[in-house]
This record gives structure tokens, C-alpha cells and sequence, in this order.
């Protein structure tokens, strides 16, 4: 069973006391919204207005596409959580996908021209507070390592470096990139 509601801010079963109104869990309704968010946020010229692209590692426009977003919609174990402004367009996003007693922490973006305002520490909160109301003990995420910035605002929300690596292979047309991930995790209610 998929997320559900009519109006595009369907709700959880529960509502932790400390989300902003403006978190909700995504539905089908918002994939459109979702892949442009993503693209924008992680490649391209629009990424550049923001200080977490991509864009000079990894060559093209496209982070994820719609088919991609609407698979982990639907899957059971994954949970889409979308943050909306107050004119109801949606500026940020988390992919969360349960592994046991983990949760994988993917496809995290803010609207570029809005990064640094403390959207993304609210949605990591409620990542995190997602985690909890799960019983899951852990989350954990896959970083390129030449992203030393965005690495050291993870260890600064209490993340730490595995030291666990793994291989991201993007082609491009004729170019194969070949890059190193850390997977970075935080032990929660710790």
C-alpha cells in the first residue's frame, strides 16, 4: 500500500509534535514536483544557486527521473517526505527506505535559492523522528567523498563516517565517471 490523499499532504498515522504543518509525506500527486526539486537541487545551472550540487562532479541535467521516484513511492518499504512552503510548492525532500532496523537516508534536496535557511535540519529531523516511530536504530547514507562540505554538516547532525565505501558509476553518453561514497550513519535515540 502506497501513501494515499486527495490533496497532495497526505499525512502520516502519526504527527510528531515538533514538525513544521509543512512536512507531510508525498504521494503520487507530487512526483512531477519531485523530479524538478531533485534536478534542480543536485545538477545542472540551477544547482549552482545552492551549495550542495553536484553539477561539477557529475556531467548532465538529470538526478532522477520520474519513473525512478514513482517506484520508491510505491514501495512499501520507502516513504517520501516533502516539505512545502506556505504557497504550497514543494522546496525539499527525503527518500527514506527501511533496511531492518536502519533506514536508508536518500535523495535528500532543498530548493536550491533556499539552502541554509534550516529546511534541510527540519527534514532531517523528521527523518529521523520517521526512524523512531519505526523502531529502527539507525540511519545511514551514501555521501561522495569530494563533498567535504555537505560531509561536514552531516558529522556536525551527529553523523560519523563508517569508514565503508562504495563505488557511484554514472555514464553520460561516451563518459563513464567513477566516483568513491562514504556511507555516513547515525545511531538514533542515542
Amino acid at each position: 500500500a502506497g501513501p494515499t490523499g486527495l490533496s497532495g499532504l497526505a499525512r502520516f498515522p502519526f504527527q510528531p509534535y515538533f514538525w513544521p504543518m509543512l512536512i507531510a509525506q508525498a504521494c503520487a500527486g507530487d512526483i512531477p514536483a519531485l523530479e524538478s526539486l531533485l534536478n534542480s537541487a543536485y545538477r545542472g545551472e540551477e544547482s549552482r544557486k545552492g551549495w550542495t550540487t553536484e553539477a561539477d562532479l557529475i556531467p548532465g541535467e538529470t538526478r532522477s527521473n520520474a519513473g525512478e521516484i514513482e517506484s520508491l513511492i510505491w514501495r512499501e518499504d520507502s516513504a517520501f517526505l516533502k516539505y512545502i512552503n506556505d504557497e504550497q510548492q514543494l522546496i525539499g525532500c527525503v527518500n527514506l527506505q527501511q533496511h531492518g532496523h536502519k533506514i536508508y537516508l536518500g535523495m535528500f534536496s532543498v530548493s536550491p535559492q533556499l539552502q541554509g535557511g534550516g529546511i534541510g535540519k527540519a527534514i532531517l529531523g523528521a527523518a529521523e523522528e520517521y526512524a523512531l516511530e519505526r523502531r529502527c536504530t539507525h540511519i545511514y547514507m551514501t555521501v561522495i567523498a569530494l563533498r567535504k562540505e555537505l560531509v561536514a554538516w552531516y558529522m556536525r547532525h551527529g553523523y560519523r563516517d563508517t569508514g565503508e565505501r562504495k563505488k557511484l558509476i554514472e555514464e553520460e553518453g561516451t563518459q563513464r565517471l567513477e566516483l568513491e561514497m562514504l556511507v555516513l550513519e547515525k545511531e538514533l535515540g542515542g
